[in-house]
């Protein structure tokens, strides 16, 4: 399993469309990849995600497992820094 840990940066937080984008990105992948506030969610699911309400400023972990892992993982943390919605601390 792999993890890093983000801050979200965007000041509308993590609303309908970058969510979309992001489950857009996670879908094709086989691995299991979660975002991780205090409870994991599956992010290939827009609804949980959604359910997590996170706002600017909230830190969070993105993780992966599977065997496509590190192109999972290197995919996700790529959208989410170049759509400015988050930074990886």
């Amino acid at each position: 399993m792999l993890e890093r840990s983000f801050k979200m940066v965007d000041p509308l937080g993590l609303h309908a469309r970058p969510a979309g984008g992001l489950v857009k990105v996670a879908k094709p992948f086989q691995s299991d990849i979660n975002l991780v506030t205090s409870e994991p969610v599956s992010l290939k699911s827009l609804i949980k995600v959604l359910s997590l309400g996170i706002s600017a400023g909230t830190e969070f972990r993105i993780q992966t497992s599977g065997e496509d892992e590190a192109q999972a993982m290197e995919a996700v943390a790529a959208a989410l820094v170049s759509e400015g919605l988050a930074e990886e601390i």
